[in-house]
């Protein structure tokens, strides 16, 4: 696989990550107001997905990095070994963020953010001629 089906395979993880807390939505307060509009009055979600929420919000802010660094690497030929691999484990580390987020287990939180927080610095300084 290429940065760009990493990149793709990432953006359709993260793309899905809202189906986990929207079942607790339906257990909580019920498909018909799952359907409607936010409510003040409704019960708020289980901490678990409350904890998936957060983690899917932080999921989708640091997507465009990612991508930006990917098209870059691509856009100026400069795909490798090295850049394929870290691809590839952003995925991996972002769906380990996903996990260990909603689970609540705060320093395999915080580790997995870093993981793929490294890969985009390194991704950068292979644009940047420095790696």
């Amino acid at each position: 696989m290429t940065e760009i089906h990493w990149m793709a395979a990432t953006g359709l993880m993260t793309a899905l990550f809202w189906m986990v807390y929207v079942l607790n939505r339906f257990a909580v307060i019920g498909i018909p107001a799952s359907l409607g509009n936010p409510n003040p009055e409704h019960k708020p979600l289980s901490d678990w997905a409350q904890r998936a929420t957060a983690a899917h919000q932080n999921a989708m802010e640091n997507f465009p990095i990612f991508a930006a660094l990917v098209l870059g690497v691509v856009a100026l030929n400069l795909s490798s070994s090295l850049t394929i691999t870290l691809s590839m484990l952003y995925f991996f580390a972002r769906l380990a963020h996903f996990v260990v987020y909603t689970l609540g287990i705060p320093v395999a939180r915080t580790l997995t953010f870093v993981l793929g927080w490294i890969v985009q610095v390194v991704l950068a300084m292979v644009i940047l001629g420095v790696v």
